[in-house]
């Protein structure tokens, strides 16, 4: 069914909580309905938003905004009486067939969901199902539809990791496509579906995800791994243990049991718990059980409840003060231009401070949302350590450059927690622009973001580009 309405008041679909209205809205809740709509027909220019979670309304909407109620998850090729949530036009019947029969490994799970399905609400299902893969990415506000269209992302996972397709209505050729994760031309914060020559083009219908029942668990970034291990329960691990530094696949084992064992390799295994007899063949027991113990505790569902408790500690809840979370992308500098912004900070603050940063080496591939070690666990999101390279810029390998949280320039500008007029920069993260009063008008939250790029570019003589779509 299409439900369609004229100046439409928006305030409640945009996090950011502005009080613009849209020409004519429309929202549909089957792919079936899709086929129905006159898109050459429609008022322009169209607008295709999930939660307005990443949106800027700068002024009432002149054309139409369309909004996707299609509303089910499922498994695919397993039970879906028991996974069917609801399905609003699209059941397993209408599944590309590359997507059944999909020869992974065992482990992996075909999950599809409807664009119209809230992202945190497939995370919470997921971590129910004990289905690994998007915890990390918990909490943040928006549909299912929109993280395929900005690739999200946050504590060292980005949603391009974990999705396998990305289903579309051609709304030019008239047609249902979609396309494999690598067509999606997914960056950092970026795909094919925000480029301008096709932007608005393909509407999103589902995104089929691939997760994993193998403990896959990703916690390399900043201080993610010490707050879950505080979260296990206490019989689960000892006060020598450590969790696995890497999240790329299941948790290790510290010896399987039948494995044989040196005489020199068993006289170096120390007992960990106090009054354990020192024999291999003990100890190895021991350490292979409490090993056993800490895998069956570190679960989704406990990685997600830590993630979301710092989420809440760091972030303004839309639903209280509005806001659309990191507004600005973290800017990428020369090695020359580090070095005189590094420099700069070292003569200000002294000689032993570090600048956050994240070396970014030609070849490099990696997520830009893990954490830099070489300078300690960052405060900032979405800078951090490559897993293919350091931080070393010593090693002579060439031509690199430099990412530097946008968050530590404003706050060395001064800004974190400072207002203007009804817009305020929030006060435990300077990322994040935030309607403080509940009624900022947009041209306030555009003013403030004019004059912190003033700043970091007289500062530091870098130019921030909002991540936030200014509509």
């Amino acid at each position: 069914m299409i439900k369609t309405e004229y100046y439409k008041d928006l305030t409640k679909m945009n996090t950011f909580g502005m009080k613009v209205k849209a020409r004519c809205f429309m929202e549909y809740d089957s792919v079936a309905d899709l086929v129905d709509i006159e898109f050459a027909e429609l008022a322009r220019p169209v607008l295709h938003i999930g939660g307005g979670s990443n949106l800027l309304f700068t002024d009432d909407f002149k054309g139409t905004v369309l909004h996707s109620k299609i509303n089910f998850i499922e498994i695919l090729d397993e039970c879906h009486s028991k996974c069917h949530f609801r399905t609003n036009g699209t059941s397993s019947e209408d599944v590309d067939s590359s997507d059944s029969g999909h020869e992974n490994a065992p482990e992996v799970v075909l999950v599809s969901v409807g664009a119209g399905v809230v992202f945190d609400d497939f995370c919470d299902w997921a971590a129910k199902e004990g289905l690994w893969g998007v915890e990390n990415l918990s909490y943040i506000p928006g549909e299912v539809g929109a993280s395929a269209v900005q690739n999200i992302g946050a504590y060292g996972v980005e949603v391009k990791d974990v999705i396998h397709r990305v289903y579309c209505y051609d709304t030019v050729e008239e047609e249902f496509v979609s396309f494999s994760v690598e067509e999606c031309g997914y960056g950092y914060r970026d795909s094919i579906f925000k480029n301008p020559e096709v932007k608005g083009r393909y509407v999103v219908t589902h995104v089929v995800f691939a997760l994993s029942r193998e403990p896959r668990p990703r916690l390399d970034y900043g201080h993610l791994r010490d707050a879950v291990l505080s979260a296990l329960p206490a019989d689960s691990i000892t006060e020598t243990e450590s969790l696995p530094s890497r999240g790329d696949g299941p948790l290790p084992f510290m010896r399987p049991r039948s494995a044989t064992v040196s005489a020199d390799a068993a006289q170096q295994v120390k007992p960990t718990i106090e009054g354990t007899p020192t024999h291999s063949d003990t100890s190895s027991d021991c350490n292979f059980d409490r090993t056993q113990r800490v895998e069956k505790s570190i679960t989704p569902a406990l990685i997600r409840k830590v993630i979301i408790r710092i989420r809440k500690e760091k972030l303004p809840e839309p639903s209280v003060v509005g806001s659309a979370g990191s507004f600005f992308k973290n800017p990428v500098v020369s090695a020359e231009h580090f070095a005189r912004i590094e420099a700069a900070a070292k003569a200000e603050h002294g000689a032993d401070y570090n600048v956050p940063h994240y070396i970014i080496m030609p070849e490099c591939q990696c997520v830009p949302e893990t954490p830099s070690h070489s300078v300690g666990p960052s405060p900032y999101p979405g800078v951090g350590k490559c897993l293919l390279h350091t931080n070393d810029t010593s090693a002579g390998r060439g031509d690199y450059s430099v990412k530097v949280p946008a968050a530590w320039m404003i706050e060395q500008c001064g800004w974190k927690g400072r207002r203007s007029g009804g817009a305020a920069v929030w006060e435990k993260q300077p990322l994040v622009i935030v309607n403080y009063t509940g009624e900022a008008y947009p041209e306030e939250i555009v003013g403030l973001e004019k004059r912190i790029i003033a700043s970091v570019k007289s500062k530091f003589d870098v130019e921030l580009h909002p991540e936030v779509e200014h509509v």
